[in-house]
C-alpha cells in the first residue's frame, strides 16, 4: 500500500464556491482563480488521495463569518465532514447548539489576520466552547499565541493550534512563541495540526526549515495529538502547490506507517468524532 492509499482524514480545507454563494462585498480578498474549491472539488480531491473525512474551517477571505457555504457542504455529507465556524463573540449557547447540530465543532480564532487587540473580548466564548465540549482553533503567528496561553490554562475548553503555530524558522525552537506552544503541552486539551508550511517557511517545498518545529511539536505533544492537514485549496500560496507532494512529505516526516496511522486517522477520528 502506498502512503496516497493509507486511509487518512485531512484535518484542515477550507471551500469556496463563489457562484452559489457570493463573497461579500465588504471583504477585500476574495478568492479566485485555482484558489476556489467547491465542496464537489474537494470531495473528488478526498476520493483520489484516500482521504475519508475532512474538517473544513471557515475562511476570513471572502466570507468572513458568513459559514452558509461551508454549512451546506457539511449538510450534503454529514457522515465524513465537520466544520470550524467564525462565531461571534456574543452567541449564546443555544446558538452554538444549534452549530453543533450542522456538524460545528468549534470556534475559529484567527489573530494572524484580525490580529490580537480583536480577540480581547473573547473570553465569555471560549468559556462557553468549553461547557458545550467544542474547540477553539487558534491561527496565530511569531509571537501572538501568548495573549491566549492564559486562557487555555485557566479555562478546561480543548484547543487546536493551526500550522504549528506558524513559528519564525530563523529565531530557532526557543523563540517565546513557540516554546509557550510546547508547554501547553502538559494540559493534555491541545493537539497541534502539521500542516501549512508555506505560510511561514523561509523557503520553497519540502519546506526543509519547519522540519526541526514538527519534531518538536511531536516529541512534545505525542502522534495522539498531532493531526495532518493539507490547507486546500491554499489560499494565498506563495508558490503552487499540489495536495500529492504534501502528502508525500507527510510521510518523509513521519516515516513508520503506525505512526501514520495516528496521524492520518485515530487522533483526529478520536477529536471530531468522525464515525
Amino acid at each position: 500500500m502506498t502512503i496516497f492509499q493509507e486511509p487518512k482524514i485531512d484535518s484542515h480545507t477550507h471551500v469556496f464556491d463563489p457562484a452559489r454563494f457570493p463573497y461579500d462585498p465588504a471583504i477585500a480578498y476574495r478568492p479566485s482563480g485555482q484558489e476556489i474549491g467547491t465542496a464537489a472539488q474537494l470531495r473528488q480531491v478526498m476520493k483520489t488521495y484516500g482521504v475519508s473525512h475532512s474538517l473544513l474551517v471557515q475562511p476570513n477571505s471572502g466570507y468572513g463569518s458568513d459559514n452558509r457555504c461551508m454549512l451546506d457542504a457539511i449538510a450534503q455529507d454529514k457522515d465524513r465532514l465537520k466544520g470550524i465556524a467564525i462565531i461571534d463573540f456574543n452567541a449564546s449557547l443555544d446558538e452554538l447548539r444549534a452549530l453543533k447540530e450542522q456538524g460545528i465543532v468549534g470556534a475559529a480564532f484567527n489573530p494572524t489576520f484580525h490580529g490580537n487587540e480583536y480577540y480581547k473580548v473573547a473570553e465569555p466564548l471560549i468559556r462557553k466552547l468549553a461547557e458545550l465540549d467544542m474547540f477553539m482553533q487558534i491561527q496565530s503567528e511569531h509571537e501572538q499565541l501568548l495573549m491566549y496561553v492564559p486562557w487555555i490554562e485557566n479555562i478546561p475548553v480543548k484547543v487546536l493550534i493551526d500550522h504549528l503555530g506558524r513559528p519564525t524558522p530563523s529565531a530557532g525552537l526557543s523563540q517565546p512563541g513557540f516554546a509557550a506552544l510546547l508547554k501547553l503541552a502538559r494540559t493534555g486539551r491541545v493537539s497541534v495540526k502539521l500542516s501549512g508550511y508555506s505560510k511561514y517557511s523561509h523557503g520553497s517545498y519540502p519546506f526543509e526549515d519547519c522540519w526541526p518545529f514538527v519534531r518538536a511539536v511531536v516529541d512534545a505533544f505525542g502522534l495522539e495529538n498531532c493531526l495532518w492537514a493539507s490547507d486546500w485549496p491554499y489560499l494565498r500560496a506563495p508558490e503552487r502547490q499540489d495536495y500529492g507532494p504534501l502528502v508525500e512529505l507527510a510521510g518523509h516526516l513521519i516515516s513508520n506507517v503506525s505512526d501514520r496511522r495516528a496521524l492520518f486517522q485515530t487522533t483526529p477520528r478520536r477529536l471530531f468524532g468522525f464515525s
